[in-house]
Order: structure tokens, then C-alpha cells, then sequence
């Protein structure tokens, strides 16, 4: 295949199709991202997180995860892609190996992510070999995704293969059904499903789950608190510090750094309800965290309206709206070991289930959650919830 310059590599040519290569830094990352808006024009349900978060905004005082300076690359190394058919672009995928990811887990894995194609199978497997190609080129001996970047527990990913009659909540994908059926065809093979369920809040919670909490108040010396303000920073370490040690043996696993949870305390404080976020100790000791939020999907889904849907008119909406939210999502819970089966868990979900019925909540979003974790799943449908969204990852062996 001929080589142009090095920032623009064509990497296939068929019938009046073109690959090329957009590496981190080349001012087409803009064309990149912004690819989406086209590929969902007028779809009700496809809610993308602003271009803020990928492209950076210095008056929001935001660096994209796109940017060089993002530090997503400090540990990562990454590229992108675009496919063209007659000049117009019809896809786009990145490809990136994540040297923290491989060396917590001795692996050589690669991700392919920030997936979107038209229904063109031509074109999305001219994509899917550009970063097959690439990430075999980089020593990896596994490509997995769809994510964004990556696929670890705390990063948007997968590709959704049910529940596609309704928008998903804030940090959750959205894609066309074809994709499942591209990946399938291309030979990628399941790694691993996620599920969301979905709780009606309207409704009382179950006497099961009363009596439960009941009990274990009795029978325990359990105290729980809410997120305090105050000291915000201080209790967003605190929640990062019980998630890395409840989530370790969780499929996907990285653990948090210290970097990432000041950057995600300073994205989340705008839409925190601090109800919402509860700890529980145990004769003084932090052993729980449980974490819901206010979906802000609700303000961000596009309106497709005359005006538009820029970053400042989905954040004038967000906070316009934010105290009317009907939706919450409950993104994370987790019990340190040492601490588990003991009810905490029932108690944290009746307080979080009686907060949001007096304060106008109407359903809650619990995911992601992994196929095999039985105990959360069974929790969820204590709770009274029911499955409503699947996921799935995909690995292709390169050796």
C-alpha cells in the first residue's frame, strides 16, 4: 500500500473506500469526534457526553481525554482512524495499548474503541483491521473492545445488544443493533457481558428488603452517613479508596489513581446530590460505599432543535433542569472483603430507595453490572428491579 506523510497513512484502499490514520495530536481528531453527531441525526435515544470531555474547552477548564495532554497517555499509547467512501466519512474506530492495563494484569491486550460506522460492512471491517493491524504491530496478543479508549471496570465501554427502545444513562453507551452483528461476522467473540436493571421508585420498597435493613440495624453496630461537602475532595478519595479494594477481583479491574479521582471529583461535584452517596462503618471503620446520581443524560440527550445541541446548550440545560431530574443512576457499590453478606448492602438500598422517593426521583438505573457477579444481581432483584439493558465486550485472539 503507498504511504503519504507520516500523520496521514492510508492504510486500505477498496472500491471507493479509504481508511486513514489520525494519530493523537492531528487537528482531524475534531472531524473525529464530531463523526458521531452525523452518524445519530435525529435519533431520540443516542446521548453522547459533551465534546468538552473528549476535545477539551479551556473557558469549562476541561482536557479532553483526545488531547496529548490528557493524562489517559501518559501510560497509553494511541491512534485513530477514519474511513472514507467516496470521500465522505462513513466510520471511525481508535486503537490504543495501555501499558498500566498489561502490566497490572501480565497481558498483552490492545483495545479498539470510539467505534461508529454506518450499516457499511466493507467499511467497518476496514476499520476493524486498521486496529487489528496496529495493535498486533504494538506486540499485543488479544484485541479487546468496543470501550472508549479502554476497557477497565471505571471506563465507558461495550456494545450494547439489548434495550434499544430507551436512552441510556449518564456514563452508558448507545449503538445501532448492526454493530453486535459486524463484530460477530468480523470473527470477535464474547469476553465478557454486562446488565442494567432498572428500579421503579414510585414503588414501595419490597417488605424483604424492609426487614432485612430492620434486622441488621438491630443486630449491628453499623453507622452510615452521607457525602459531606464540606470536605468533598476528602470524601471522594475515601469512595475511590473503598472502590479499589471492593472492586479488585472484579473482571476488568484497574484500580482508580489518585489523579483520576480528583479529576472525577471536579466533573461530578455540578450534579452530586449528596444524599445520594452513602458510607458505612463498622465499629468505626469505612467498609461500604454506595454511589447514585442524578442522570444528567436527562439535560444532556440532544433536542435536535434549530438551535442546536453545543456543549453550552446542553450545560445551560443541565443546570435549568438539574433539580428535576426523574432519573438516578446507581453507578457503583461495594463492600470491602472481610465485610460482605453481613446486610449492609440491604441497609444502604433502603436509604438510598427512601431518600429518592422524597425528593421526586422516579426509576434508578443500576449498572454495570457483570454477568457472573450473583451477588449484586441478586441484589438488584431484591430490590425490586428487572434487567432492561445487556453490554458485551469482545476479545480476537492475534496469535
Amino acid at each position: 500500500m503507498p504511504e503519504t506523510e507520516e500523520s496521514s497513512r492510508t492504510t486500505a484502499t477498496r472500491t471507493n473506500l479509504e481508511v486513514i490514520e489520525i494519530p493523537l495530536g492531528d487537528p482531524r481528531i475534531k472531524e473525529f469526534v464530531h463523526f458521531h453527531w452525523q452518524l445519530y441525526k435525529g435519533d431520540p435515544f443516542w446521548t453522547p457526553q459533551l465534546n468538552a470531555d473528549l476535545l477539551g474547552n479551556k473557558i469549562l477548564g476541561t482536557v479532553g481525554l483526545l488531547k496529548p495532554e490528557n493524562p489517559y497517555h501518559k501510560t497509553a499509547k494511541a491512534t485513530h482512524f477514519m474511513a472514507y467512501r467516496d470521500g465522505r466519512a462513513v466510520g471511525r474506530i481508535s486503537a490504543v495499548v495501555n501499558s498500566r492495563y498489561n502490566d497490572y494484569y501480565d497481558s498483552k491486550i490492545g483495545n479498539f474503541g470510539f467505534f461508529e460506522v454506518e450499516n457499511d460492512y466493507e467499511a467497518a471491517e476496514a476499520l476493524l483491521d486498521a486496529a487489528r493491524d496496529w495493535i498486533k504491530a504494538q506486540g499485543m496478543s488479544v484485541m479487546r473492545g468496543p470501550g472508549e479508549y479502554g476497557n477497565a471496570t471505571h471506563e465507558r465501554q461495550a456494545c450494547l445488544i439489548d434495550g434499544f427502545d430507551s436512552p441510556p444513562a449518564v456514563e452508558l453507551t448507545h449503538n445501532p443493533p448492526y454493530y453486535r452483528e459486524f463484530f460477530e461476522r468480523y470473527g470477535l467473540d464474547k469476553a465478557k457481558d454486562y446488565h442494567a436493571y432498572l428500579l421503579d421508585l414510585t414503588l414501595p420498597a419490597s417488605e424483604r428488603l424492609l426487614k432485612t435493613a430492620e434486622l441488621v440495624q438491630k443486630r449491628r453496630n453499623i453507622v452510615t452517613r452521607p457525602v459531606d461537602m464540606s470536605r468533598f475532595v476528602e470524601d471522594i478519595r475515601l469512595v475511590i479508596d473503598l472502590y479499589n479494594k471492593a472492586w479488585a477481583e472484579n473482571w476488568g479491574f484497574l484500580p482508580v489513581t489518585q489523579e483520576e479521582a480528583d479529576a472525577l471529583a471536579e466533573s461530578l461535584k455540578p450534579i452530586i446530590d449528596p444524599g445520594l452517596i452513602r458510607f458505612a462503618y463498622i465499629d468505626g471503620e469505612p467498609v461500604a460505599v454506595i454511589g447514585t446520581f442524578p442522570d444528567p443524560n436527562w439535560a444532556f440527550r440532544p433536542r435536535w432543535k434549530w438551535y442546536g445541541d453545543n456543549d453550552f446548550v446542553r450545560i445551560a440545560r443541565l443546570f435549568l433542569t438539574k433539580k428535576h431530574f426523574p432519573r438516578v443512576r446507581l453507578m457503583f457499590f461495594g463492600i470491602v472483603p472481610g465485610h460482605r453478606r453481613t446486610g449492609v448492602d440491604a441497609l444502604l438500598f433502603k436509604e438510598i430507595h427512601d431518600y429518592t422517593s422524597k425528593h421526586g426521583y422516579t426509576t434508578c438505573d443500576i449498572s454495570m453490572l457483570l454477568e457472573n457477579n450473583d451477588l449484586i444481581l441478586r441484589a438488584s432483584e431484591f430490590m425490586g428491579a428487572h434487567r432492561y439493558k445487556t453490554w458485551r465486550i469482545f476479545d480476537l485472539p492475534l496469535e
